[in-house]
């Protein structure tokens, strides 16, 4: 049984459009965390002998931000503004306004202590959002995954960066 392309759920011009809009949102997290380099001030904190390249952060940024992206748009398409996905997708707008106010807070005012009690918060309202997108949607659920990884690896980063510059 062969399915017309014009069938297909990523076909359509809403969801295409849905889609777009997501990432969009995505990159305005991300464009707020370009508004706050590392500078001069994060070059000369000492960091543990395990802190990534600077060059690694900017390639893993937009691989999460794309998947995180993706996964809110699954929700999106599957349950539009149902109930049950306008908890889920109000979820993922908290942490994504948080992720975007770490860069704030880190490099920014440069806060370390503070910024790492932001990112605890971030790290919580992540897993919620996972637990919700996963009801929802498991490929959504399981597309978050790397990103709290990742937020999990930048919580210890911070952390011990905080300590061996307190």
């Amino acid at each position: 049984m062969m399915v017309e392309a014009s069938a297909l759920p990523w076909t359509s011009k809403r969801s295409v459009l849905g889609l777009l809009g997501w990432l969009a949102l995505c990159l305005a997290a991300a464009l707020v965390g370009s508004w706050f380099p590392p500078g001069a001030w994060y070059a000369q904190l000492d960091k543990p002998t395990w802190t990534p390249p600077a060059a690694m952060f900017g390639p893993v940024w937009t691989i999460l931000y794309f998947l995180m992206g993706v996964a809110a748009w699954l929700v999106w398409r599957q349950d539009g503004f149902s109930a049950e996905a306008t908890i889920a997708l109000s979820l993922f707008l908290v942490q994504l306004a948080l992720n975007a106010f770490w860069s704030i807070i880190f490099f920014g005012w440069q806060e370390p202590g503070l910024a790492f009690v932001e990112l605890v918060v971030l790290w919580g309202a992540i897993v919620l959002t996972l637990i919700f997108f996963w009801r929802r949607n498991a490929l959504a659920g399981l597309l978050l995954v790397p990103y709290l990884a990742w937020v999990t690896f930048a919580g210890v980063l911070n952390f011990a960066i905080w300590q061996l510059n307190a």
